[in-house]
């Protein structure tokens, strides 16, 4: 893509890539329908007060307001909580949805959604300012098996092995297990551990070693022990007998490592190659509170998570109830974006279009709206001519278009009405009959082509 946008941060696609968009759309859509998931739509907008209500950086919400007000409406202050403003994610208004629907859906409730959010965020390649999001999530009431966790990450594996992406990694962490070993280690501000923790790929394990001393307090033993489990990534359950080795002891480390056993062990026998445990994740380890899920492009690490999730011991709460939930967002926008710009995937015409309908004369027109509505009723897109100019021209236009095929129909010496196609790709021409001529497979559609 190095056309430049009018408005930087929204993209718009072109004909063509917005069939790759499709495609992509529609492939993550069968996929969550095929296990359970029910398709759901939010508004695009929530109050500010719903919005912010775990402390959200607030300058990247986009606010919505009337130009002009009705006379006698108060003024809005800037940070009135019944403000309204455009949804930054889809995690927000769907805990909202299910606490104000709660009694009309059944728990646990599986659902898909897949819409636009805003961000006032700076745009580059992978972060836009209105992206497309496609979330999964299980809720329970009041509690909600682990076992679901398990379930998401599989779906996700799948959804994503389906789509032109090449290679990726699910890497996959607990909290559980990264606040027992702490603990453990007698490290109680376990959220100071993981921030530092999470700074290990920018500044490098020495410099997360001094942070941990310095603002924490960590002996250099504790902070060697946070490294230790921080550099343990395994591709199966074999990272349980590394942390052990490491030698520290507690009861929510056991829990955590039984919970991440379970996930990698299961993606390993039925997704072989896509997940590893990987002790380093911290990012979401502050909000969520058990499993933790990043997703990478091999090749496409600087890229950042694609796919990305955890489970929430209160995702919402109403009352006295509480709706536990494990989910997974896709960035849509963020892996188009990298798609495109490094032609990943593409299209194999831009139009839907695989027959031009040509017009011998222009008082054929109506009759060539026959030819094409026989096509279009057997699934085959089809457009008639407007006007008959030369042959010549009226196949260069298709060509230009990307249609394969152009639909003749002339009078032959007995009076006899014939119709012929043409691939103007080969140049072949053959008789065929409007009522059962097909075009070959793979052009009765566009398709999306992995490079």
């Amino acid at each position: 893509m190095s056309r430049k946008a009018s408005l930087s941060g929204f993209h718009e696609w072109l004909p063509a890539e917005r069939i790759v968009e499709q495609h992509v759309l529609d492939t993550l859509r069968r996929t969550f329908e095929l296990h359970g998931f029910s398709s759901i739509e939010t508004r695009a907008v929530e109050t500010l007060g719903q919005l912010l209500r775990k402390g959200e950086i607030d300058k990247e919400v986009y606010a919505v307001s009337r130009l002009q007000a009705d006379p006698g409406d108060r003024a809005e202050a800037p940070d009135d909580p019944n403000r309204l403003a455009l949804h930054f994610d889809l995690t927000v208004p769907f805990a909202r949805y299910v606490v104000e629907n709660a009694g009309h859906l059944s728990f646990p409730f599986r659902r898909y959604q897949i819409q636009k959010v805003w961000r006032g965020e700076r745009p580059q390649e992978g972060r836009a300012r209105e992206f497309t999001q496609a979330d999964i999530d299980v809720v329970g009431d009041g509690s909600l098996p682990f076992r679901y966790d398990v379930d998401v990450a599989l779906v996700m594996a799948e959804a994503l092995g389906s789509l032109p992406i090449g290679d990726f990694t699910i890497r996959i962490n607990n909290r559980k297990l990264a606040e027992g070993f702490y603990r453990g280690l007698g490290l109680e501000d376990t959220a100071g551990v993981l921030r530092n923790i999470d700074k290990l790929e920018k500044v490098g394990a020495e410099e997360v070693s001094r942070l941990l001393q310095a603002e924490l307090g960590a002996t250099p033993e504790q902070a060697a022990q946070a490294l230790a489990l921080a550099a343990i990534r395994t591709p199966d359950t074999s990272f349980v007998e590394q942390v052990r080795a490491l030698g520290v002891d507690h009861e929510l480390l056991e829990e955590g490592l039984d919970e991440l056993a379970a996930v990698v062990g299961e993606l390993h026998r039925r997704a072989p190659g896509r997940a590893v445990a990987d002790l380093s994740i911290a990012r979401g380890l502050d909000y969520y509170t058990g499993t933790v899920y990043e997703t990478v492009l091999a090749g496409h690490e600087q890229l950042g998570s694609i796919c990305s999730g955890g489970r929430y011991d209160a995702l919402a709460a109403k009352g006295n109830r509480t709706f536990p939930g494990v989910g997974l967002s896709i960035g849509v926008t963020r892996l188009l974006m990298r798609m495109f710009s490094r032609q990943m995937a593409t299209a194999s015409r831009p139009v839907p279009t695989a027959v031009y309908v040509a017009l011998t004369h222009d008082d054929d027109w109506s009759a060539a709206q026959d030819t094409a509505g026989a096509l279009r009723s057997r699934g085959i897109a089809a457009e008639v001519a407007v006007s008959a100019e030369k042959f010549g021209k009226q196949i260069k236009y298709a060509d230009r278009r990307g249609i394969p095929f152009v639909w003749f129909t002339r009078t032959d010496e007995a009076g006899r009405t014939v119709h012929e196609v043409k691939d103007i790709r080969s140049g072949e021409q053959v008789e065929a009959d409007p009522q059962c001529w097909m075009p070959p497979a793979e052009d009765l559609r566009p398709r999306v082509i992995g490079a």
